[in-house]
Protein backbone atom coordinates (compact mmCIF):
# COMPACT_ATOMS: atom_id res chain seq x y z
CA UNK A 1 0.00 0.00 0.00
CA UNK A 2 1.28 2.76 -1.24
CA UNK A 3 1.70 6.54 1.24
CA UNK A 4 -1.01 8.43 -0.50
CA UNK A 5 -3.61 5.05 -0.40
CA UNK A 6 -2.67 4.44 3.35
CA UNK A 7 -3.51 8.18 3.79
CA UNK A 8 -6.93 7.86 2.55
CA UNK A 9 -8.05 4.75 5.76
CA UNK A 10 -7.90 5.44 9.78
CA UNK A 11 -4.42 3.81 11.32
CA UNK A 12 -6.65 0.81 12.78
CA UNK A 13 -7.95 -0.14 9.65
CA UNK A 14 -4.65 -0.11 8.21
CA UNK A 15 -3.50 -1.96 11.25
CA UNK A 16 -5.95 -4.77 11.10
CA UNK A 17 -5.23 -5.16 7.55
CA UNK A 18 -1.37 -5.80 8.31
CA UNK A 19 -2.59 -8.18 11.53
CA UNK A 20 -5.05 -10.05 9.02
CA UNK A 21 -2.84 -10.48 6.15
CA UNK A 22 -0.13 -11.88 8.22
CA UNK A 23 -2.82 -14.35 9.57
CA UNK A 24 -3.63 -15.08 6.35
CA UNK A 25 -2.33 -18.32 5.29
CA UNK A 26 -3.29 -21.72 7.56
CA UNK A 27 0.92 -22.22 8.08
CA UNK A 28 1.18 -18.91 10.06
CA UNK A 29 -2.30 -19.76 11.99
CA UNK A 30 -0.74 -23.01 13.17
CA UNK A 31 2.54 -21.17 14.36
CA UNK A 32 0.37 -18.68 16.04
CA UNK A 33 -1.50 -21.75 18.04
CA UNK A 34 1.60 -23.22 18.86
CA UNK A 35 3.28 -20.14 20.20
CA UNK A 36 0.00 -18.96 22.04
CA UNK A 37 -0.20 -22.30 24.00
CA UNK A 38 3.45 -22.27 24.82
CA UNK A 39 5.70 -19.47 26.80
CA UNK A 40 8.15 -20.26 23.59
CA UNK A 41 9.23 -22.10 21.27
CA UNK A 42 12.43 -22.98 19.64
CA UNK A 43 12.20 -22.45 15.54
CA UNK A 44 13.40 -26.16 15.33
CA UNK A 45 10.21 -27.26 17.55
CA UNK A 46 8.15 -25.21 15.12
CA UNK A 47 9.58 -26.84 12.21
CA UNK A 48 8.98 -30.43 13.53
CA UNK A 49 5.35 -29.57 14.20
CA UNK A 50 4.50 -28.50 10.18
CA UNK A 51 4.33 -30.34 7.28
CA UNK A 52 6.50 -27.46 5.33
CA UNK A 53 10.66 -27.00 5.18
CA UNK A 54 12.41 -25.56 7.20
CA UNK A 55 13.20 -21.85 5.02
CA UNK A 56 8.83 -22.52 4.42
CA UNK A 57 8.25 -22.10 8.24
CA UNK A 58 11.51 -19.09 8.33
CA UNK A 59 9.46 -17.03 5.91
CA UNK A 60 6.35 -17.33 8.20
CA UNK A 61 8.01 -16.78 10.95
CA UNK A 62 9.45 -13.33 9.08
CA UNK A 63 5.86 -12.02 8.47
CA UNK A 64 4.67 -13.03 11.32
CA UNK A 65 7.46 -11.15 13.15
CA UNK A 66 7.51 -8.33 10.69
CA UNK A 67 3.72 -7.17 11.43
CA UNK A 68 4.69 -7.52 15.47
CA UNK A 69 2.58 -10.78 16.54
CA UNK A 70 5.54 -12.68 17.65
CA UNK A 71 9.03 -11.74 18.36
CA UNK A 72 12.09 -13.59 18.20
CA UNK A 73 15.63 -13.81 20.78
CA UNK A 74 18.56 -15.25 19.66
CA UNK A 75 20.47 -17.80 21.84
CA UNK A 76 22.87 -19.04 19.38
CA UNK A 77 23.00 -20.86 17.37
CA UNK A 78 19.14 -21.47 18.09
CA UNK A 79 16.28 -18.76 17.62
CA UNK A 80 13.40 -18.48 20.54
CA UNK A 81 9.96 -17.13 19.01
CA UNK A 82 7.03 -16.18 21.56
CA UNK A 83 3.99 -13.93 20.99
CA UNK A 84 4.08 -10.92 21.45
CA UNK A 85 1.41 -10.32 24.22
CA UNK A 86 1.07 -6.05 23.56
CA UNK A 87 0.64 -6.30 19.90
CA UNK A 88 -1.31 -9.68 20.33
CA UNK A 89 -3.72 -7.54 22.17
CA UNK A 90 -3.92 -4.77 20.09
CA UNK A 91 -4.83 -7.36 17.51
CA UNK A 92 -7.29 -8.63 19.26
CA UNK A 93 -9.19 -5.41 20.17
CA UNK A 94 -9.07 -4.55 16.22
CA UNK A 95 -10.92 -7.60 15.58
CA UNK A 96 -13.57 -7.58 18.58
CA UNK A 97 -14.09 -3.91 17.10
CA UNK A 98 -14.11 -4.72 14.02
CA UNK A 99 -17.05 -7.85 14.27
CA UNK A 100 -18.87 -6.05 16.45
Amino acid sequence: MSNTDSDKYSEENVQLARFAKAMGHPARLMILRMLGGESCCFCGDIVQDLPIAQSTVSQHLKELKDVGLIQGEINPPKIRYCINKDNWQIAKTLMDDFFE
